[in-house]
This record gives structure tokens, C-alpha cells and sequence, in this order.
């Protein structure tokens, strides 16, 4: 029995041991080699240059991608379309449709057609001189903050900026070209807030109409068990189809900024 115990523990030891000295033997190996370093030549040196330049390029373009969420809601008409379509999908009573995706898709749309002049002035007079190697990276990202100052300066309130310019306690500037961006951009946003929500209380009230035409026609009839939007959503949707509302909204939100 001892024998036959022995002979097992054996076997067993040697099948444990056999793939582990199986994947210990195919281990490859490694070696590292310090190769001298040669002095480029002259064409070799231009070719660094360029390599150097498109890593700077890379480099420029992923941190544009990083503060572009910033600068899409922050700095462009997204922030007014966003507020007024949401308004609308409130006023309607229409909570799930159309989606929140769909909302902020078309804002964002209608965003881009808005500011398409603005991005053709900073792809003609920074990304395409900066691309040429015709300015450097500083004077590039000057002349691209240029027309988004000017979008930003048309659309804000004078009160607004002079908020601003006094809580950062900075000197008042001379003029519209000496404001920094810290005090332009908060203003510019404060700014399409209030109108936005100027726009969304002027479409609340024919849907309120609605809501308190039908309430007081069903409390005249007793109903009072009947839940007064049950009945007016269908009405409310009927007067926006037929007034075609999609259209007047986005005709009125695009306008504004003419």
C-alpha cells in the first residue's frame, strides 16, 4: 500500500513538473543592443523638421478635440437653440418625443448652420495660414478667436459685460477689442439664457390657452375625474401640426442672430 502511495505521488510530481520545465524552456530570449547615434544629414534633418511639425499639429488638434465640448455650448448659438427646443417639448407636454438625443442633435445642426460663416473665417484667416507654415501657433490661435469674438460681441448685452468687467474688478476696457475672453464668455452665455428664455415663455402661452380652455370645459361638465392634459395633448399637438411649429421655430431661432 506505502508502495503503490510512493509510486502515485511520483507520478503525479513529475506530470506538475513537466509543463512547467516545458514553459520554462521556450522562454525566448531578449537582448538589447545600444545602437551609435548618427549625425543626420541635411535632408535628413529637414525630414525631422516635418516630423516634428505634424507631432506639434497632432498635439494642436487633440486638445482642440478636448475643450471643443466647451466651446461648442459655451461660445456658438447652441446654447440659445438647445433652451428653446426644450422649452417646446415642455410646452407641447410631450415629455419622451421627440427624444433628448433628437433635441440636442438638432440644436446642434442648427448650431453649425449658424456659425458655418464664423468657422469659414477661422479656416481662411488661422487653420489654413497655420497649416501653410505661414504663422506661428500664438498669432494662429489670435486670429481664430477673432471672429468668435466678434459672434460673441453681437449677441451680448452691454449690462451683461459691464456685470462681468465689475465682478473681476479688471480695469473697464477702451473697447469692444480690449474685453477678455473670461468676462466676453460668461456674459455672452448670461445673455442667450435671458432670451432663451424670453422665446420659451411667448411659446408657453398659446399652449396654456389650451391646457386652461379644456380644464374649464371639463370641470363645466363634471368631469373632474378626466385629467385635463389626457385632453389637450391631442388638441395641442393638432394646433402645433397645423400651424407648422416646427418650421416658425426654427425660422424665428435661426433669424435671431442675423
Amino acid at each position: 500500500m506505502k508502495k503503490s502511495l510512493w509510486l502515485l505521488a511520483v507520478l503525479l510530481a513529475g506530470c506538475l513538473a513537466t509543463p512547467i520545465q516545458a514553459q520554462t524552456q521556450t522562454l525566448p530570449g531578449v537582448t538589447i543592443q545600444l545602437a551609435p547615434q548618427s549625425v543626420p544629414a541635411a535632408g535628413e534633418e529637414q525630414a525631422g523638421g516635418a516630423e516634428l511639425s505634424v507631432n506639434l499639429q497632432i498635439l494642436l488638434l487633440f486638445t482642440v478635440l478636448a475643450i471643443a465640448p466647451l466651446i461648442v455650448v459655451m461660445m456658438t448659438s447652441f446654447t440659445r437653440m438647445v433652451v428653446v427646443l426644450s422649452f417646446v417639448r415642455q410646452a407641447i407636454g410631450t415629455q419622451p418625443m421627440p427624444p433628448a438625443q433628437l433635441i440636442l442633435g438638432l440644436a446642434l445642426i442648427l448650431s453649425g448652420f449658424v456659425m458655418a460663416p464664423v468657422f469659414g473665417q477661422i479656416n481662411s484667416q488661422a487653420l489654413q495660414p497655420y497649416l501653410n507654415d505661414e504663422i506661428n501657433q500664438s498669432e494662429a490661435l489670435e486670429l481664430a478667436a477673432a471672429p468668435l469674438r466678434a459672434f460673441m460681441l453681437k449677441q451680448t448685452r452691454e449690462q451683461d459685460l459691464e456685470l462681468f468687467v465689475e465682478l473681476s474688478q479688471a480695469p473697464r476696457p477702451e473697447g469692444p477689442e480690449d474685453i477678455p475672453l473670461h468676462v466676453l464668455v460668461p456674459g455672452f452665455v448670461l445673455s442667450e439664457l435671458r432670451l432663451a428664455f424670453q422665446i420659451g415663455f411667448v411659446l408657453f402661452i398659446p399652449f396654456l390657452v389650451i391646457d386652461m380652455v379644456v380644464a374649464s370645459v371639463l370641470m363645466s361638465m363634471g368631469m373632474m375625474m378626466l385629467p385635463p392634459v389626457m385632453v389637450s395633448l391631442p388638441f395641442k399637438i393638432l394646433l402645433f401640426v397645423l400651424v407648422d411649429g416646427w418650421y416658425l421655430i426654427v425660422r424665428s431661432l435661426v433669424g435671431s442672430f442675423a
